[in-house]
């Protein structure tokens, strides 16, 4: 777990740098100068582009993953990197011109309220074509165990140059029309930057070497591609449905207060993003093997320090949510999104825990299975949001999100078990969740008995509103911390949390 750790903590680090310069950019640029409409147009743009992206991947990111072991020999990969170049660009041919044929009818639906979308739809196809190559790049990268790099151009390069881009509009120094290519060329930028740092590690090829090509894993990676390609037909959907409905049901500007609420909630998964991105080969590798007992040690420590650190984050967010709402410029317009950010908030710490279980199947020999998984998660998701979305608004396409990804993980966890043996549920993850219930009810009686006090004090409300969110802060993540360290929950948090003692010097 040495090096998963050492850079998982380091790819953490540039996405807390990326997730400041985010905030930055969502709380005091977005809102104070985007309309909620012009800020919904750029969600909905790039989740189009995603679904897109993930369509025309054909399964690269996944398969590559898988296979890799098979080609790697020391230092070389015997031109399995051309491959994860050359399958992409057919299915980036194939998907531009399904995407052109639909063009119409996706209008269709989208018109009546967010007409400003189908005024751009032309700007999926570049966007989606550098997000595509941007996640190649990033799985080439990932597959060499050099995560960091990389995430430093998605998390911290991207933002800056959007940043640059969003102030540029906001000044009125461009016109929408030159706003939309800017922001889109940012991410080709970005995918310019990943090709000259992978090619920097001189540990790829451009050769193709056909005789590691043999007739029979040819043969299961076609059948794997294949399934892979049926599985993002629903997959790389999912994820998108919550935009796509509000935009056509509700208009872009609802969309926008949803992008602002779930950007708010995706703090959460921030330390899934390195550990999960960097375990994968090492699972990818223990299948393989049919190592089970360092599967399940990588899963179960996997899913713990997910748990923990989501959960962590997950409250520290709650228990400040009334201030951002009203620090953040016109909050009143965003503020009907609290509740969003806690459904939200919930999925997302559900997917990052059990996320691993997917990882688990799909390197397995029985990834065929996930498919019709992938199919009621995305079926469930368009009901709950055709559902619930009428009667609750964006609050319904929250619970939809919810519910949809509680019942995909309920079925995936038994399936997992079950043909794997592997199981990613330990007793300390029960004490996680006796801390976390113990918290959210400190959190309840301290908001419904001591911040009415403190707001009777003869102070400006916004001061008191800052120095009650500081105090129950630091009271109830202090304790949340001394009771993991008490507990030793993790040991893995317990040497970080004497490392930082130690170099505050009130630890010898």
């Amino acid at each position: 777990m040495g090096i998963i750790i050492r850079q998982s903590v380091k790819g953490t680090v540039v996405s807390y740098v990326g997730i400041a310069i985010g905030f930055f950019t969502t709380f005091f640029v977005l809102t104070n100068f985007l309309t909620a409409e012009e800020i919904g147009l750029t969600r909905v743009l790039v989740d189009a582009a995603t679904v897109f992206a993930g369509l025309a991947q054909l399964g690269t990111t996944s398969s590559a993953i898988r296979y890799y072991p098979y080609f790697k020999e020391e230092e070389k990969d015997h031109g399995f990197f051309f491959w994860t170049l050359v399958v992409p660009f057919i299915g980036f041919l194939v998907y531009s011109l399904l995407f052109w044929l639909l063009k119409e009818p996706i209008s269709g639906v989208f018109a009546k309220n967010s007409s400003l979308f189908v005024n751009y739809y032309d700007f999926i196809f570049p966007l989606g074509f550098f997000l595509l190559y941007m996640s190649v790049f990033e799985v080439n990268s990932n597959l060499l165990l050099r995560i960091v790099v990389p995430k430093f151009i998605r998390e911290i390069v991207v933002r800056v140059l959007t940043l640059a881009t969003y102030l540029l509009y906001a000044f009125d120094l461009i016109s929408l029309d030159v706003f939309i290519i800017t922001f889109s060329s940012v991410y080709g930028i970005a995918t310019v930057l990943n090709i000259i740092y992978i090619f920097s590690l001189k540990k790829i090829s451009l050769k193709p070497e056909f005789k590691y090509l043999k007739k029979s894993l040819v043969k299961d990676y076609s059948l794997y591609t294949f399934f892979l390609i049926a599985a993002a037909l629903g997959g790389v959907i999912a994820p998108s449905i919550n935009s796509f409905f509000i935009s056509a049901k509700m208009g872009l500007n609802f969309a926008g207060i949803f992008a602002i609420a779930g950007y708010i909630a995706s703090m959460i998964e921030i330390p899934y993003r390195s550990l999960g991105t960097i375990s994968g080969p090492h699972i990818s590798q223990a299948v393989k093997e049919q190592d089970i007992s360092r599967a399940n040690a990588l899963c179960k420590s996997i899913s713990l320090h997910q748990l923990l650190g989501g959960f962590f984050i997950f409250l520290a967010i709650w228990i400040n949510i009334d201030l951002i709402f009203s620090l953040l410029p016109n909050g009143d317009v965003y503020v009907v999104g609290k509740w969003v950010v806690f459904i939200l908030g919930l999925s997302r710490l559900l997917s990052s825990v059990f996320n691993v279980a997917d990882i688990v199947l799909r390197y397995s020999k029985f990834y065929y299975m996930s498919l019709i998984f992938t199919y009621i998660l995305t079926a469930s998701a368009i009901f709950l949001n055709n559902l619930l979305i009428p009667i609750w608004g964006m609050n319904g396409a929250a619970i939809a999100s919810l519910l949809s990804y509680l019942f995909f993980y309920l079925l995936l966890l038994g399936l997992v078990r079950w043909k794997t043996t592997i199981s990613i549920f330990s007793w300390k993850q029960a004490q996680v969740i006796l801390l976390v219930v113990l918290l959210f009810f400190c959190d309840w009686m301290w908001t419904s008995f001591l911040t009415p006090l403190f707001l009777k004090l003869p102070i400006k409300e916004l001061y008191l509103q800052i120095l009650d969110a500081i105090l129950k802060s630091s009271i109830l993540l202090g304790s949340g911390i001394l009771l993991t360290y008490i507990c030793k929950i993790s040991e893995e948090a317990n040497t970080l949390i004497r490392n930082i003692l130690s170099r505050l010097r009130l630890k010898k």
